[in-house]
């Protein structure tokens, strides 16, 4: 991703739901101006969740998804139903196609009691109306409510009704906190330490990085970003000539390391646990670690990333977080693992969830996982949170958050 683009979990998720052939992939292309989805009178093109993203005025950067038909038959048929249904974890906006020339059927309530259910916005689209009769398309009009609208996406009738309408949907920025600009002045130092190793991508920073830059800019303070080898070397010099630097951010596997070049009287914590209060709940997370002490051999633990990057020697979540649980309980725990949008509905089995800072995935689909394991009685915590506590410096990586201090 380029400095320049809005991240796909910055982007409100529109999401177009229906049957087979309902004419989603069409509406979406209306919508759009583009060929963003396949079109066919093939029943089933659409084998799995397509994610497009794009310009949509008057919304501005969104996430486009196009789903499986809710109606595909079959062994593989129903693991692309269950596809659908988790894009709701995501979904913004829903929009539910229907073929006018068949009405809404038992697959369409179904969708629209799960859309109630988890509170998601959505409208109801009836497709395909330059098929009917023209006394049909005036009974349909008289039937229509408020959230519906008729479209015929082949000669874009009503289209830009509906943009109108998914317009007015637009979710309200429902951040509790912003990332960073709440802790830091205008003028404020802040240092971003940025280990470069073979986990490191080439050419690049990684998405905690480039949006905790941009929320330092927006701020109008000052952001240096280094390596943690040269870490103390330039904390040495600002302070020899009296400059104190407000804040000090880094990786979180860097944090042994970084703990100890840094003095006690400048506030440090991580991107992780930045992003934990930034897309999630850090005081959920925070009571979450708790869970660590009373691990036994044999428990199941289930850790989650949000995004499917390449495994490495020494992954953080599938080879260093296990040994460091290992070292730090004295244990021999079961580990499970997750990524992308594979998270389980049901985690009732598992001791505790351990989940990375969430930056690949929304609000709505990171608040999401926090409410399972709340529902379900089963504690969950942050990668961050997590190696601060086996480092022993949990509380010190609170410091820009006394107020979670109290907690632990």
């Amino acid at each position: 991703m380029g400095m320049n683009q809005t991240p796909a979990s910055e982007r409100v998720h529109i999401s177009f739901f229906g049957k087979r052939n309902a004419g989603k992939s069409s509406v979406i292309n209306a919508v759009t101006g583009q060929d963003l989805a396949i079109v066919s009178s093939v029943m089933g093109t659409t084998t799995d969740p397509v994610y497009k993203t794009m310009e949509l005025l008057p919304l501005g950067p969104v996430m486009v998804i196009d789903t499986p038909g809710i109606d595909d038959e079959g062994e593989l048929g129903a693991l692309r139903i269950r596809k659908s249904y988790q894009v709701l974890n995501k979904t913004d906006i829903a929009i539910l196609v229907i073929d006018s020339t068949a009405g809404k059927g038992e697959e369409e309530l179904e969708l629209i009691h799960r859309f109630h259910k988890k509170g998601i916005p959505y409208l109801i689209v009836y497709n395909k109306i330059d098929l009917l009769s023209t006394e049909k398309i005036k009974d349909l009009a008289m039937s229509v409510r408020a959230g519906e609208v008729l479209v015929s996406a082949s000669d874009g009738m009503n289209i830009q009704e509906l943009k109108e309408k998914i317009a007015s949907l637009k979710p309200e920025d429902t951040h509790k906190y912003p990332l960073i600009q709440d802790l830091i002045d205008p003028l404020d130092l802040v240092i971003l330490v940025v280990p470069i190793d073979k986990a490191a991508p080439k050419g690049r920073l990684i998405l905690p990085q480039q949006q905790t830059i941009r929320d330092i800019l927006e701020r109008g303070a000052l952001s240096l970003v280094v390596r943690d080898t040269e870490l103390k070397s330039t904390l040495d010099h600002f302070l020899a000539q009296g400059v104190c630097p407000k804040l000090v951010v880094t990786d979180s596997q860097a944090f042994a390391r970084v703990s100890k070049a840094v003095p006690e009287n400048i506030t440090l914590t991580s991107f992780s646990i930045l992003f934990s209060r930034y897309k999630g709940e850090l005081e959920t997370q925070l009571k979450g670690i708790a869970a660590l002490s009373s691990i036994e051999d044999g428990d199941r633990i289930l850790i989650a990333e949000g995004c499917t990057h390449h495994r490495q020697c020494g992954d953080i979540g599938t080879c260093k977080m296990p040994e460091w649980i290992r070292n730090y309980t004295g244990k021999k725990p079961v580990f499970e693992f997750t990524s992308g949008t594979e998270f389980p509905d049901d985690v009732s089995s598992y001791k505790m969830v351990i989940h990375c800072g969430g930056c690949m995935l929304n609000e709505r689909e990171m608040k999401y996982r926090i409410a399972c394991c709340q529902d379900q009685g089963v504690p969950i915590t942050n990668y961050g949170i997590l190696i601060a506590q086996v480092t022993g410096i949990l509380k010190r990586s609170l410091g820009p958050f006394p107020e979670m201090q109290k907690l632990i």
